[in-house]
């Protein structure tokens, strides 16, 4: 788990009222909690401080644009555009607009490509890099994981 998802989780947690959480999991251990003051606080215990702390009134932070990555596949030329965080992928701002970008479609970085619900907030996601869509790889409205590519760009 990376500063980033510890972050998005300690924000989740702030929001939702719990006083206290613990976490284990093979690779790590982490202990959030509220303090008397109202902040979320998280530690660790390979850590002497606070990993964070957070008013729990606080919006969460505003999120990345997707990065850009090499595919891994049989077409290594191309470029993924990922998920910067977990939520719904939606093509559109509404269900009945056009699409962001299709297949064959020109972009340049800094070009929203989609938005990514997380927590009832809608994220537009820019590209970071200029080419041609090759592929869409998530289906309208389908759930998103942290990290999982969602455009093939060709950026020749």
């Amino acid at each position: 788990m990376n500063a980033k998802e510890i972050k998005n989780m300690i924000d989740f947690i702030a929001k939702s009222g719990l006083a206290e959480v613990n976490i284990e999991t093979e690779e790590f251990k982490i202990k959030v909690k509220r303090d008397n003051e109202g902040k979320v606080i998280a530690t660790a215990p390979s850590m002497p401080q606070p990993v964070a702390a957070a008013p729990v009134a606080t919006a969460p932070a505003p999120q990345e644009a997707a990065k850009p990555a090499p595919a891994n596949d049989e077409s290594s030329k191309y470029v993924q555009i990922k998920s910067p965080m977990i939520g719904t992928f939606y093509r559109s701002p509404k269900p009945e607009d056009p699409s962001f970008v299709n297949v064959g479609d020109s972009i340049s970085a800094g070009d929203k490509v989609c938005i990514v619900e997380a927590m009832k907030l809608f994220n537009e996601i820019e590209s970071e890099i200029s080419g041609t869509i090759v592929k869409v790889l998530v289906e309208n409205a389908s759930p998103v994981e942290y990290d999982q590519p969602l455009f093939l760009v060709d950026p020749a």
